[in-house]
Protein backbone atom coordinates (compact mmCIF):
# COMPACT_ATOMS: atom_id res chain seq x y z
CA UNK A 1 0.00 0.00 0.00
CA UNK A 2 2.74 1.79 0.64
CA UNK A 3 3.77 1.92 -2.60
CA UNK A 4 0.89 2.66 -4.65
CA UNK A 5 0.05 5.76 -2.46
CA UNK A 6 3.38 7.12 -1.78
CA UNK A 7 1.87 10.34 0.22
CA UNK A 8 -0.96 9.34 2.67
CA UNK A 9 -0.04 9.70 5.95
CA UNK A 10 0.09 6.30 8.03
CA UNK A 11 -0.70 6.09 11.65
CA UNK A 12 -1.70 3.38 14.18
CA UNK A 13 -4.74 3.16 15.38
CA UNK A 14 -3.61 3.15 19.19
CA UNK A 15 -1.30 6.10 18.06
CA UNK A 16 -1.36 9.32 20.08
CA UNK A 17 -0.93 11.22 17.08
CA UNK A 18 -4.13 10.01 15.90
CA UNK A 19 -5.77 11.10 18.47
CA UNK A 20 -4.88 14.79 18.30
CA UNK A 21 -5.47 14.56 14.62
CA UNK A 22 -8.51 13.26 15.61
CA UNK A 23 -9.68 16.32 18.31
CA UNK A 24 -7.91 18.74 16.06
CA UNK A 25 -10.42 17.56 13.04
CA UNK A 26 -13.70 17.52 14.81
CA UNK A 27 -12.79 21.43 16.24
CA UNK A 28 -11.94 22.23 12.83
CA UNK A 29 -15.25 20.64 11.58
CA UNK A 30 -17.95 22.43 13.92
CA UNK A 31 -16.14 25.39 13.38
CA UNK A 32 -16.82 25.39 9.84
CA UNK A 33 -20.58 23.94 10.44
CA UNK A 34 -21.94 26.86 12.53
CA UNK A 35 -21.73 29.55 10.37
CA UNK A 36 -23.85 27.22 7.79
CA UNK A 37 -26.35 26.77 10.18
CA UNK A 38 -26.56 30.30 11.03
CA UNK A 39 -27.14 31.68 7.52
CA UNK A 40 -30.00 29.18 7.45
CA UNK A 41 -31.80 30.48 10.70
CA UNK A 42 -31.81 27.58 12.78
CA UNK A 43 -31.47 27.84 15.89
CA UNK A 44 -29.13 26.18 17.30
CA UNK A 45 -27.14 25.57 20.37
CA UNK A 46 -23.85 24.38 20.37
CA UNK A 47 -21.92 22.90 23.46
CA UNK A 48 -17.95 23.38 22.88
CA UNK A 49 -15.87 21.45 23.57
CA UNK A 50 -12.81 22.21 25.61
CA UNK A 51 -9.74 20.27 24.96
CA UNK A 52 -6.57 19.88 26.58
CA UNK A 53 -3.23 18.94 24.83
CA UNK A 54 -0.21 18.25 26.35
CA UNK A 55 2.81 17.59 24.88
CA UNK A 56 6.05 15.89 26.93
CA UNK A 57 9.19 16.07 25.41
CA UNK A 58 12.36 14.41 26.44
CA UNK A 59 16.29 15.31 25.70
CA UNK A 60 17.70 14.06 22.68
CA UNK A 61 19.87 11.30 24.08
CA UNK A 62 16.38 9.74 25.31
CA UNK A 63 14.00 8.15 23.30
CA UNK A 64 11.78 11.23 21.72
CA UNK A 65 8.03 10.34 22.83
CA UNK A 66 4.84 12.39 22.37
CA UNK A 67 1.75 12.18 24.43
CA UNK A 68 -1.37 13.82 23.99
CA UNK A 69 -4.61 13.28 25.98
CA UNK A 70 -7.36 14.59 24.72
CA UNK A 71 -9.60 15.56 27.82
CA UNK A 72 -13.52 16.39 27.28
CA UNK A 73 -14.99 19.07 29.43
CA UNK A 74 -18.91 19.76 29.91
CA UNK A 75 -18.11 23.29 30.85
CA UNK A 76 -20.31 26.27 29.15
CA UNK A 77 -17.08 27.97 27.44
CA UNK A 78 -15.12 27.47 24.36
CA UNK A 79 -11.62 28.32 25.93
CA UNK A 80 -8.97 26.22 24.56
CA UNK A 81 -5.94 25.91 26.57
CA UNK A 82 -2.68 24.06 25.24
CA UNK A 83 0.72 24.21 27.31
CA UNK A 84 3.69 22.14 26.48
CA UNK A 85 6.40 21.29 29.09
CA UNK A 86 10.15 20.32 29.08
CA UNK A 87 12.50 17.93 30.17
CA UNK A 88 14.07 20.87 31.80
CA UNK A 89 11.52 21.99 33.88
CA UNK A 90 10.16 25.05 31.13
CA UNK A 91 6.65 25.47 30.36
CA UNK A 92 5.56 27.60 27.95
CA UNK A 93 1.77 28.04 28.25
CA UNK A 94 -0.78 30.32 26.23
CA UNK A 95 -4.45 30.59 26.59
CA UNK A 96 -6.80 31.69 23.66
CA UNK A 97 -10.23 32.99 24.55
CA UNK A 98 -12.73 32.66 20.96
CA UNK A 99 -15.44 35.11 22.43
CA UNK A 100 -13.40 37.72 24.47
CA UNK A 101 -10.16 40.02 23.58
CA UNK A 102 -7.12 37.94 25.40
CA UNK A 103 -4.83 40.21 27.20
CA UNK A 104 -0.96 40.16 26.42
CA UNK A 105 -0.46 39.05 29.55
CA UNK A 106 -1.37 35.42 28.60
CA UNK A 107 1.77 34.29 27.59
CA UNK A 108 4.23 32.93 30.01
CA UNK A 109 8.07 32.30 30.15
CA UNK A 110 9.19 28.88 30.88
CA UNK A 111 10.89 29.57 34.03
CA UNK A 112 8.17 30.44 37.07
CA UNK A 113 7.76 34.27 37.39
CA UNK A 114 8.93 35.21 41.06
CA UNK A 115 5.91 37.02 42.94
CA UNK A 116 7.13 39.68 45.32
CA UNK A 117 5.44 39.94 48.79
CA UNK A 118 5.47 43.82 49.58
CA UNK A 119 4.16 46.93 51.41
CA UNK A 120 2.72 49.45 49.30
CA UNK A 121 2.81 53.42 50.66
CA UNK A 122 1.20 55.95 48.90
CA UNK A 123 1.86 59.31 48.93
CA UNK A 124 -1.36 60.06 51.16
CA UNK A 125 -0.11 57.58 53.53
CA UNK A 126 -2.14 54.79 52.91
CA UNK A 127 -1.02 51.65 53.69
CA UNK A 128 -1.73 48.06 51.87
CA UNK A 129 0.00 44.61 51.60
CA UNK A 130 0.00 43.52 47.80
CA UNK A 131 1.36 40.51 46.55
CA UNK A 132 2.75 41.31 42.75
CA UNK A 133 4.97 39.70 39.91
CA UNK A 134 7.65 40.36 38.09
CA UNK A 135 6.21 41.49 34.68
CA UNK A 136 3.30 43.67 36.65
CA UNK A 137 6.23 44.96 38.74
CA UNK A 138 8.00 45.89 35.48
CA UNK A 139 5.16 47.60 34.10
CA UNK A 140 4.14 49.60 36.64
CA UNK A 141 7.59 51.42 36.81
CA UNK A 142 9.05 51.26 33.87
CA UNK A 143 12.11 49.69 34.62
CA UNK A 144 14.03 46.62 33.00
CA UNK A 145 14.43 43.18 34.02
CA UNK A 146 18.26 44.10 34.89
CA UNK A 147 17.21 46.56 37.42
CA UNK A 148 15.12 44.56 39.69
CA UNK A 149 18.29 42.90 40.72
CA UNK A 150 19.47 45.59 42.99
CA UNK A 151 16.62 45.04 45.31
CA UNK A 152 15.26 42.16 44.88
CA UNK A 153 15.17 40.39 48.37
CA UNK A 154 16.73 37.14 46.80
CA UNK A 155 20.07 38.23 45.63
CA UNK A 156 20.83 39.92 49.33
CA UNK A 157 24.24 37.83 49.47
CA UNK A 158 25.65 39.27 46.07
CA UNK A 159 23.97 42.99 46.33
CA UNK A 160 24.56 43.85 49.61
CA UNK A 161 26.37 47.09 49.09
CA UNK A 162 23.94 50.25 49.58
CA UNK A 163 22.85 51.80 45.98
CA UNK A 164 20.70 54.50 45.11
CA UNK A 165 19.87 54.21 41.34
CA UNK A 166 17.82 57.21 39.47
CA UNK A 167 15.52 55.83 36.61
CA UNK A 168 13.04 57.94 34.12
CA UNK A 169 10.16 56.71 36.82
CA UNK A 170 11.43 55.35 39.31
CA UNK A 171 14.22 55.37 42.25
CA UNK A 172 15.66 52.22 43.27
CA UNK A 173 16.73 51.81 46.93
CA UNK A 174 19.12 49.64 48.41
CA UNK A 175 20.17 49.88 52.07
CA UNK A 176 21.26 46.25 53.44
CA UNK A 177 17.78 45.48 54.80
CA UNK A 178 15.85 47.62 53.50
CA UNK A 179 15.25 47.36 49.93
CA UNK A 180 12.28 49.90 48.02
CA UNK A 181 10.94 51.25 44.66
CA UNK A 182 10.04 55.00 44.93
CA UNK A 183 7.82 56.34 42.66
CA UNK A 184 6.21 59.33 41.68
CA UNK A 185 3.13 58.63 44.22
CA UNK A 186 3.80 55.62 45.63
CA UNK A 187 6.79 53.36 47.13
CA UNK A 188 6.99 49.49 47.42
CA UNK A 189 8.95 48.26 50.20
CA UNK A 190 10.70 44.54 49.99
CA UNK A 191 11.55 42.87 53.58
CA UNK A 192 8.87 44.82 55.01
CA UNK A 193 8.75 42.41 58.29
CA UNK A 194 13.15 43.05 58.59
CA UNK A 195 14.12 45.48 60.65
CA UNK A 196 15.66 48.06 58.40
CA UNK A 197 11.84 47.73 57.01
CA UNK A 198 10.25 48.20 59.81
CA UNK A 199 12.40 51.58 61.36
CA UNK A 200 11.17 52.75 57.23
CA UNK A 201 7.73 52.60 57.65
CA UNK A 202 7.81 54.19 60.96
CA UNK A 203 9.94 57.12 60.01
CA UNK A 204 8.18 57.07 56.75
CA UNK A 205 4.58 57.63 57.96
CA UNK A 206 4.49 60.88 60.29
CA UNK A 207 6.09 62.91 57.16
CA UNK A 208 3.25 61.59 55.17
CA UNK A 209 0.35 62.66 57.92
CA UNK A 210 -0.69 66.13 56.85
CA UNK A 211 -1.12 66.91 60.75
CA UNK A 212 2.53 66.73 61.48
CA UNK A 213 3.41 69.85 58.65
CA UNK A 214 2.05 72.59 60.38
CA UNK A 215 1.23 74.57 57.63
CA UNK A 216 4.20 74.55 55.92
CA UNK A 217 5.24 73.50 52.45
CA UNK A 218 6.16 69.84 52.41
CA UNK A 219 8.74 68.31 49.85
CA UNK A 220 7.91 66.35 47.51
CA UNK A 221 6.94 62.52 47.93
CA UNK A 222 10.20 61.20 45.92
CA UNK A 223 12.50 63.62 48.61
CA UNK A 224 10.39 62.71 51.53
CA UNK A 225 11.09 58.79 51.10
CA UNK A 226 14.36 59.42 50.40
CA UNK A 227 14.99 60.95 53.67
CA UNK A 228 12.95 59.18 55.67
CA UNK A 229 15.20 56.15 54.28
CA UNK A 230 18.20 57.55 55.12
CA UNK A 231 16.77 58.99 58.26
CA UNK A 232 16.00 55.19 59.64
CA UNK A 233 19.59 53.48 58.23
CA UNK A 234 21.66 55.95 59.86
CA UNK A 235 19.69 56.42 62.98
CA UNK A 236 19.95 52.66 63.46
CA UNK A 237 24.12 52.89 62.88
CA UNK A 238 24.12 55.63 65.54
CA UNK A 239 21.88 53.43 67.90
CA UNK A 240 24.52 50.42 67.29
CA UNK A 241 27.47 52.65 68.18
CA UNK A 242 25.76 54.22 71.21
CA UNK A 243 25.49 50.65 72.66
CA UNK A 244 28.68 49.67 71.72
CA UNK A 245 30.48 52.49 72.80
CA UNK A 246 29.84 52.33 76.43
CA UNK A 247 30.93 48.39 76.88
CA UNK A 248 34.34 49.25 74.99
CA UNK A 249 35.22 52.22 76.75
CA UNK A 250 34.76 49.95 79.92
CA UNK A 251 36.77 47.58 79.08
CA UNK A 252 39.51 49.71 78.26
CA UNK A 253 39.31 50.82 81.95
CA UNK A 254 39.32 47.39 83.19
CA UNK A 255 41.62 45.34 81.03
CA UNK A 256 45.41 46.34 81.18
CA UNK A 257 44.58 44.93 84.74
CA UNK A 258 42.39 42.13 84.38
CA UNK A 259 43.08 39.42 81.76
CA UNK A 260 40.49 36.83 82.04
CA UNK A 261 39.02 34.69 79.73
CA UNK A 262 35.68 36.09 79.81
CA UNK A 263 36.68 40.20 79.34
CA UNK A 264 38.26 38.69 76.37
CA UNK A 265 36.11 37.30 74.42
CA UNK A 266 33.80 40.39 75.14
CA UNK A 267 36.62 42.44 73.89
CA UNK A 268 36.55 40.33 70.96
CA UNK A 269 32.68 40.35 70.36
CA UNK A 270 32.73 44.12 70.49
CA UNK A 271 36.00 44.59 68.34
CA UNK A 272 33.97 42.31 65.52
CA UNK A 273 31.08 44.65 65.80
CA UNK A 274 32.82 47.67 65.67
CA UNK A 275 34.37 46.74 62.22
CA UNK A 276 30.71 45.65 60.88
CA UNK A 277 29.56 48.87 61.54
CA UNK A 278 32.84 51.10 60.76
CA UNK A 279 32.34 48.39 57.43
CA UNK A 280 28.42 49.70 56.71
CA UNK A 281 28.78 53.72 57.69
CA UNK A 282 31.82 53.69 55.14
CA UNK A 283 29.61 51.97 52.40
CA UNK A 284 26.90 54.44 53.30
CA UNK A 285 29.47 57.28 53.54
CA UNK A 286 30.55 56.29 50.09
CA UNK A 287 27.15 55.88 48.11
CA UNK A 288 26.31 59.42 49.54
CA UNK A 289 29.54 60.74 48.09
CA UNK A 290 28.96 59.55 44.83
CA UNK A 291 25.74 60.56 45.06
CA UNK A 292 27.05 64.35 45.55
CA UNK A 293 29.58 64.22 42.87
CA UNK A 294 27.32 63.06 40.23
CA UNK A 295 25.11 66.03 39.69
CA UNK A 296 23.65 64.16 36.53
CA UNK A 297 21.49 61.78 39.13
CA UNK A 298 20.46 65.01 41.18
CA UNK A 299 19.20 66.18 38.44
CA UNK A 300 17.21 63.33 37.20
CA UNK A 301 15.34 63.13 40.59
CA UNK A 302 14.64 66.85 40.45
CA UNK A 303 12.56 66.31 36.89
CA UNK A 304 11.34 63.13 38.09
CA UNK A 305 7.41 63.57 37.04
CA UNK A 306 7.92 66.76 34.84
CA UNK A 307 7.99 67.74 31.62
CA UNK A 308 11.89 68.48 31.51
CA UNK A 309 14.87 66.58 30.12
CA UNK A 310 18.03 67.41 30.35
CA UNK A 311 20.98 68.45 27.68
CA UNK A 312 23.26 65.82 26.79
CA UNK A 313 26.02 68.39 26.00
CA UNK A 314 25.88 70.46 29.37
CA UNK A 315 23.25 68.78 31.62
CA UNK A 316 20.85 71.61 31.93
CA UNK A 317 17.57 71.07 32.27
CA UNK A 318 15.14 72.29 29.80
CA UNK A 319 11.34 72.71 31.04
CA UNK A 320 8.47 73.21 28.48
CA UNK A 321 6.48 75.74 31.58
CA UNK A 322 9.27 78.10 32.96
CA UNK A 323 7.70 77.64 36.77
CA UNK A 324 8.86 74.12 36.65
CA UNK A 325 12.16 74.77 35.99
CA UNK A 326 12.60 77.17 39.06
CA UNK A 327 10.86 74.68 41.05
CA UNK A 328 13.28 72.01 39.78
CA UNK A 329 16.16 74.46 40.83
CA UNK A 330 15.28 74.47 44.08
CA UNK A 331 14.45 71.25 44.77
CA UNK A 332 18.14 70.48 43.64
CA UNK A 333 19.28 72.53 46.14
CA UNK A 334 17.49 71.48 48.61
CA UNK A 335 18.39 67.79 47.59
CA UNK A 336 22.09 68.76 47.82
CA UNK A 337 21.31 70.04 51.33
CA UNK A 338 19.62 66.99 52.26
CA UNK A 339 22.19 64.73 51.33
CA UNK A 340 25.20 66.52 52.78
CA UNK A 341 23.06 66.69 56.01
CA UNK A 342 23.27 62.87 55.67
CA UNK A 343 26.39 62.76 55.14
CA UNK A 344 27.99 64.15 57.71
CA UNK A 345 26.13 62.09 59.89
CA UNK A 346 27.25 59.36 58.41
CA UNK A 347 30.92 61.00 58.47
CA UNK A 348 30.60 61.37 62.40
CA UNK A 349 29.33 57.70 62.85
CA UNK A 350 32.01 56.64 60.61
CA UNK A 351 34.74 58.21 62.56
CA UNK A 352 33.62 57.60 65.97
CA UNK A 353 33.03 53.52 65.20
CA UNK A 354 36.67 53.75 63.84
CA UNK A 355 38.07 55.61 66.65
CA UNK A 356 36.58 53.15 69.22
CA UNK A 357 37.54 50.21 66.75
CA UNK A 358 41.69 51.63 66.93
CA UNK A 359 41.15 52.15 70.58
CA UNK A 360 40.35 48.52 70.92
CA UNK A 361 43.41 47.74 68.69
CA UNK A 362 45.88 49.27 70.94
CA UNK A 363 44.24 47.50 73.66
CA UNK A 364 45.02 44.24 71.95
CA UNK A 365 48.65 45.32 70.75
CA UNK A 366 48.79 46.42 74.87
CA UNK A 367 47.59 42.72 76.10
CA UNK A 368 50.07 40.92 73.99
CA UNK A 369 53.17 43.48 74.76
CA UNK A 370 51.82 42.54 78.59
CA UNK A 371 51.67 38.72 77.79
CA UNK A 372 54.56 38.56 76.41
CA UNK A 373 56.43 40.56 79.16
CA UNK A 374 54.86 37.93 81.33
CA UNK A 375 56.69 34.69 78.93
CA UNK A 376 60.17 36.84 79.73
CA UNK A 377 59.90 36.56 83.00
CA UNK A 378 58.78 32.87 82.91
CA UNK A 379 61.63 32.13 80.24
CA UNK A 380 64.28 34.00 82.65
CA UNK A 381 63.06 32.22 85.45
CA UNK A 382 63.16 28.63 83.43
CA UNK A 383 66.53 28.98 82.39
CA UNK A 384 67.40 29.87 86.47
CA UNK A 385 66.33 27.13 87.24
CA UNK A 386 67.72 24.57 84.50
CA UNK A 387 71.19 25.92 85.33
CA UNK A 388 70.61 25.34 88.86
CA UNK A 389 69.40 21.89 88.04
CA UNK A 390 72.59 21.32 85.91
CA UNK A 391 74.62 22.32 88.72
CA UNK A 392 73.38 19.94 91.24
CA UNK A 393 73.51 17.17 88.75
CA UNK A 394 77.05 17.74 88.48
CA UNK A 395 77.22 16.95 92.10
CA UNK A 396 74.82 14.21 92.19
CA UNK A 397 77.19 12.49 89.39
CA UNK A 398 80.14 12.68 91.92
CA UNK A 399 78.04 11.47 95.29
CA UNK A 400 76.84 8.84 92.56
CA UNK A 401 80.87 7.95 91.81
CA UNK A 402 81.67 7.70 95.38
CA UNK A 403 78.77 5.57 95.94
CA UNK A 404 79.39 2.68 93.63
CA UNK A 405 80.62 -0.31 95.69
CA UNK A 406 84.31 -0.48 94.73
CA UNK A 407 86.98 0.44 97.08
CA UNK A 408 89.06 3.74 97.16
CA UNK A 409 90.64 3.66 100.06
CA UNK A 410 88.66 6.74 101.06
CA UNK A 411 86.61 5.11 103.38
CA UNK A 412 89.37 4.66 105.98
CA UNK A 413 89.56 8.44 106.44
CA UNK A 414 87.56 9.51 108.98
CA UNK A 415 86.97 13.25 107.46
CA UNK A 416 86.59 11.99 104.28
CA UNK A 417 82.97 11.98 103.84
CA UNK A 418 82.67 15.69 105.40
CA UNK A 419 85.58 16.71 102.87
CA UNK A 420 83.81 15.48 99.82
CA UNK A 421 79.91 16.65 100.63
CA UNK A 422 81.68 20.25 101.35
CA UNK A 423 83.33 20.14 98.05
CA UNK A 424 80.16 19.13 95.66
CA UNK A 425 78.18 21.66 97.90
CA UNK A 426 80.85 24.53 96.77
CA UNK A 427 81.56 23.38 93.49
CA UNK A 428 77.94 23.25 92.64
CA UNK A 429 77.51 26.73 93.89
CA UNK A 430 80.44 28.21 92.35
CA UNK A 431 79.25 26.62 89.05
CA UNK A 432 76.16 28.17 89.13
CA UNK A 433 77.13 31.98 89.82
CA UNK A 434 79.81 31.20 87.00
CA UNK A 435 77.04 29.87 84.34
CA UNK A 436 74.72 32.77 85.89
CA UNK A 437 77.51 35.22 85.66
CA UNK A 438 78.05 34.11 81.82
CA UNK A 439 74.49 34.71 80.62
CA UNK A 440 74.25 37.74 82.40
CA UNK A 441 77.32 39.12 80.47
CA UNK A 442 75.95 37.59 77.32
CA UNK A 443 72.67 39.73 77.83
CA UNK A 444 71.04 36.09 77.90
CA UNK A 445 69.47 36.94 81.16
Amino acid sequence: MAATAPHVLQLPVRSPELRVLIAGYAIFRSRLELPYLRKNHAPLHVKARKVKVECVAKSTEEETELEALVKDGDDDDDDVAISREYSNGSAISQKTVSNSTSSPDSLSLGIREPVYEVVEVKSSGTVAKRNINRRHLLKSSGLRPRDIRSVDPSLWLTNSMPALLVREHAILLNLGSLRAIIMQEQVLIFNYNRKGGKAFIDALLPRLNPKNTNGGPSMPFVLEVVEAALHSRIQRLEHRLWDLEPRVQALLEVLPNRLTADILEELRISKQKLVELGSRAGALKQMLLDILEDTHEIRRICIMGRNCVLKKENDEMECSVPLEKEVAEEEEEEIEMLLENYLQRCESCHGQAERLLDSAKEMEDSIAVNLSSRRLEVSRFELILQVGTFCVAVGAMVAGIFGMNLRSYLEEHVFAFWLTTGGIIVGAVLGFYLMYWYLRTKKIL
